[in-house]
């Protein structure tokens, strides 16, 4: 990661969006992969056969609310853990 030129230990700006990005894109894809496994346990849980070539039941709400969390939740994550003071 690029540091500021005043020698802060400070991130740049550019570093933060870029670090943000990159985990937003993660966390929309890993959110819903771990919601419609979420899914799929629930399904299970209340006996629910899910439709042929669909993984469970209900996976599309799921999904969506992994996807959200997700794509809000990682990036939050690691730009707090790169903001931190390091000790």
């Amino acid at each position: 990661m690029s540091a500021d030129p005043a020698g802060s230990d400070r991130l740049s700006v550019g570093a933060l969006v870029g670090a943000g990005c990159f985990s937003a894109v993660a966390g929309f894809f890993g959110g819903g992969m771990i919601a419609v496994l979420v899914a799929k346990f629930v399904g299970s849980y209340q006996g629910c056969k899910p439709p042929e070539g669909l993984p469970a039941c209900n996976w599309g709400s799921y999904a969506l609310v992994g996807m959200i969390a997700g794509v809000v939740l990682l990036p939050l994550v690691s730009i707090i853990r790169l903001t931190s003071r390091r000790s």
